[in-house]
């Protein structure tokens, strides 16, 4: 989770360490949350599972989770469909 960390931190530009545990607890319930709507997934695997991870979380760190789910909708069940086998439905569609 360590390298999750970082890769988050780098991409919401932040460089200091006094909220990695808080960033830390962020990125798990979002890790759960994501997992549990599309599936179970490897998120150092899976970018376009670890893409929504980190989305969620940034939703969360500017406490606005409220629109997380209305903006990635369509993303999370192409996901979803994606990983129970489907193939990729966003170009099917």
């Amino acid at each position: 989770m360590d390298q999750i960390l970082v890769e988050f931190k780098q991409r919401m530009k932040i460089y200091h360490a006094s909220e990695d545990e808080t960033l830390r607890d962020i990125l798990k319930t979002s890790y759960e949350d994501i997992r549990h709507l599309i599936g179970d997934f490897d998120i150092r695997q899976y970018q376009a599972g670890k893409e929504l991870v980190f989305e969620r979380s940034r939703y969360v760190y500017n406490d606005s989770l409220e629109y997380f789910y209305a903006n990635f909708q369509q993303r999370i069940l192409d996901l979803s469909l994606e990983l129970m086998g489907g193939g990729n439905y966003a170009s099917k569609l």
